[in-house]
């Protein structure tokens, strides 16, 4: 979302940023790039005087949720505004993955066929274009539920430049990382898995090396699994994650579900650190690795041992990853298109529209039922209010 902000900016677009979260001492300064941050409320009617007001020419969403909250209200208000849903990765894909890893199971398509599958995907439908980070994602939704390809458009995770030459070297470095916001499952599920399976393993052959575990909002379950004397270091919050990174000698991402292309393991490559991860975590990225695919534990611990040890691997990793920056995520390569689609799709908006006959279908039908949970909820709200004031009184 900072890239897609920035990136409009860049262009010299009036950006506003709008959210119902509350702020938090972590959130980044968005006045710094002359970006107006407003507070919206969910289930209000004060939205829309506030979009009427704004009257912007494009709206994003991020992520579906936000879609069908606001997604209904954009439409009645402002119909010429094109609507823009970011996914930033398939939820119901992810959901989806961790349902199979719950249950000791290989993951199925049929796993999708869930109720936050619907919601996603009539997002999708709803929406006159849907950004995808995984061109795995899209097949996905084209093969198997038929979106649209031209309801769909490509933009990754993506760097500004070319991997800088000049980073510690493997000798400069030291120690084993891993990091994640600990709210997202994915990562606390990772972590477990280096605790009760891969870290025992690694430290035996590497008695000296550490674990360094990096993400926000650490719960107490995760906290007290530090043990220093096992090297399994619970950091914590981190300031400056690349730093963090950057001297680290290897990243590991033991992720056993998932979606989307992972940042953190696109940073590692940015700052040169190789990483070990799994198919999941290699989706949507490339198959020629930056490090190691491991396909079971036993993998998984002789990759990271062999990473650690041998710098000629290492340095061949290293290279890999810049390859992969360079030919893939480039900002060069990504930027220019995502504009010159956004504004094609805005000129001819209903040429658009036209074309997709179960987007308009969607909108009449579905819409409808997130409008009116939403307007029952505010009624509600309302009626609470009165209440509380007339005890009061």
């Amino acid at each position: 979302m900072m890239q897609l902000l920035e990136l409009f900016r860049s262009c010299d677009w009036q950006v506003h940023f709008a959210s119902p979260a509350q702020m938090t001492e972590h959130m980044a300064d968005l006045s710094l790039a002359q970006i107006a941050c407003h507070g919206i409320e969910l289930n209000s009617a004060s939205f829309d005087v506030f979009i009427q007001q704004l009257a912007p020419d494009i709206v994003v969403f991020d992520r579906f949720m936000m879609e069908e909250q606001f997604g209904w209200r954009v439409e009645k208000f402002l119909p010429d505004a094109l609507r823009v849903l970011n996914t930033e990765d398939l939820h119901s894909l992810r959901d989806g993955r961790h349902q199979a890893v719950k249950e000791g199971r290989e993951f199925d398509l049929q796993d999708m066929h869930t109720p936050m599958a619907w919601r996603e995907i009539a997002a999708i439908f709803r929406s006159d274009l849907t950004l995808m980070i995984s061109e795995v994602e899209m097949t996905l939704l084209q093969s198997q539920f038929h979106v649209p390809a031209t309801q769909l458009h490509y933009v990754p995770l993506m760097i500004k430049s070319a991997p800088a030459t000049h980073r510690p070297n493997f000798d400069e470095r030291q120690h084993f990382i891993t990091i994640g916001n600990f709210r997202h499952a994915p990562n606390w599920d990772a972590v477990l898995q280096l605790k009760q399976h891969l870290w025992p393993g690694i430290r035996q052959k590497l008695p000296k090396a550490e674990l360094h575990i990096y993400g926000a909002y650490p719960p107490p379950k995760a906290t007290q699994l530090h043990n220093a004397k096992e090297g399994f270091c619970v950091k914590g919050w981190v300031d400056d994650a690349l730093q963090a990174m950057s001297q680290a000698r290897v990243l590991l991402a033991p992720l056993r579900f998932g979606a989307g292309i992972k940042g953190k393991l696109i940073d590692a490559m940015a700052v040169g650190t190789p990483s070990v991860t799994t198919l999941i975590g290699a989706e949507g990225i490339s198959e020629e690795w930056p490090g190691a695919i491991a396909l079971d534990d036993k993998s998984f611990i002789e990759n990271a041992v062999a990473l650690h040890q041998d710098s000629a691997c290492w340095n061949q990793a290293q290279e890999r990853g810049d390859v992969v920056l360079t030919l893939r995520f480039l900002a060069s390569l990504h930027e220019s298109a995502l504009i010159e689609r956004l504004v094609t799709h805005h000129a001819k908006i209903n040429s658009f529209r036209q074309q997709h006959f179960m987007s308009s279908m969607l909108r009449h039908h579905s819409m409808k039922s997130t409008q009116y949970m939403s307007q029952w909820i505010e009624a509600k709200n309302q009626l609470s209010l009165k209440v509380d004031s007339s005890s009061a009184e």
